[in-house]
């Protein structure tokens, strides 16, 4: 009862004036509309390009010249964005930046992926990042994307999400011959080999071979103008086919698809576009590949940072090497992302003394890693007590929270 009473005073519901209340269900109402509409990180760069030009935000590129207060727009490989707000002091003092990641898990088309095999024609996959197979099966889905053709024309790729529309699904064993996949580690239940879609099995009637296949591309090509080599130049994505939803008879909760990271995304969105006329230059970033590692030209293992600070400090006039480093090294970033709360039916993999609870605010995490902090980013004390420092200022209800046990 104790632990309780203490988790109570802790809890934001029980901080929230109740005049708040309606403000916060309908900042959570736009929260929803976007998980339902962006399941890319395609899909959200336009959106949050969209938002942010009718915010006030302009392409860097027409721009000549920056002053305070100005709010710009960077975009790179329409999976990247940057949104800024110049602020009063130097570019060299630093800039405040947070980070989020706009992929998240999914099951991705290999180049080669229609096949046609006993009765029904399939689409083959490669799953995207770290997910439990077995969560894939038996579930309507839904294929996002794009392709884009030997001519260079772009064909954007959404199917299964209008009430209309058809959606694919991977079909799972029924359980009636399924005693020996119920005896094999859930790690092994379904292979990735076996994440194949269903994705039709009309036969074209004056076709004799794979004449189900051949239906499927021929509906493929009425439709999108794509054709079976086209799938080597493509980026399409099988997601779940299902809007965001309240949970909870409260209505307190959301479940939703890709909210890592997009809730981190969506709210430090939100922030930015208030921002008029910081002190410090303010940076929004919104990245990809987070998923798996963080890894390639869009990610940030890449120089995209520094190569949004040089096309900034181009701009302002600086042209020096040294000045970017010196912009660099004097910035505050916070990477935001989504941490686990502790789970009733699953405490034994929490240490409940530094793990985080729902509905107790923003989660700061010092260090993530595995093991012995295993590729960790250990933050700073000094930048840590001035975080607090900030959040308990403003009245921001956080905690901190590690994710899980040693």
């Amino acid at each position: 009862m104790a632990d309780n009473k203490e988790g109570l005073k802790r809890n934001a519901w029980m901080r929230i004036e109740d005049k708040e209340l309606d403000q916060v269900f309908d900042f959570n109402e736009g929260y929803i509309d976007f998980l339902s509409r962006v399941k890319t990180e395609r899909e959200a760069v336009d959106y949050i390009v969209k938002l942010a030009r009718l915010k006030g935000f302009t392409d860097i590129d027409k721009i000549n010249q920056l002053e305070a207060g100005q709010k710009l727009i960077i975009t790179e490989k329409g999976k990247i964005c940057a949104l800024l707000v110049m602020g009063n002091r130097p570019l060299e003092e630093g800039i405040n930046m947070v980070a989020s990641h706009l992929d998240s898990p999914r099951l991705d088309l290999k180049a080669r992926p229609v096949y046609e095999a006993d009765g029904v024609t399939l689409l083959k996959t490669h799953y995207y990042g770290g997910i439990k197979k077995y969560q894939w099966v038996s579930i309507p889905l839904a294929l996002h994307g794009v392709v884009v053709k030997k001519d260079g024309q772009k064909i954007n790729v959404c199917i299964g999400e209008k009430d209309s529309d058809i959606v694919f699904t991977i079909a799972d064993l029924l359980p009636h011959l399924g005693k020996e996949q119920m005896e094999k580690k859930a790690s092994e239940v379904v292979s990735g080999e076996a994440l194949n879609a269903l994705a039709g099995s009309m036969p074209l009637r004056e076709e004799e071979n794979d004449s189900i296949k051949k239906y499927f591309m021929q509906l493929l090509k009425e439709s999108y103008n794509i054709e079976e080599d086209d799938f080597t130049s493509a980026e399409l994505q099988l997601v779940p086919a299902y809007a965001a939803r309240e949970v909870g008879l409260d209505r307190s909760m959301v479940g939703a698809y890709g909210q890592d990271d997009r809730v981190s995304a969506y709210t430090s969105l939100q922030a930015i576009l208030e921002v008029e006329k910081p002190e410090r230059t303010a940076l929004c970033l919104f990245v990809d590949k987070e998923e798996i590692g963080s890894t390639g030209n869009t990610g940030l293992q890449s120089l995209l940072i520094e190569n949004i600070m040089a096309e900034i400090l181009h701009k302002a006039g600086e042209h020096d090497y040294f000045m970017l480093r010196k912009c660099l090294a004097a910035s505050y970033a916070l990477s935001a992302d989504v941490n686990a709360a502790i789970d009733p039916n699953y405490p034994e993999v929490f240490e409940k003394m530094n793990c985080s609870f729902l509905s107790n605010g923003v989660v700061l995490t010092k260090y993530t890693g595995s093991r012995g902090k295993a590729e960790s980013n250990d933050a700073n004390p000094e930048y840590l007590g001035a975080i607090r420092a900030l959040f308990d200022n403003h009245n921001v209800v956080w905690q901190v929270g590690e994710l899980g046990k040693v």
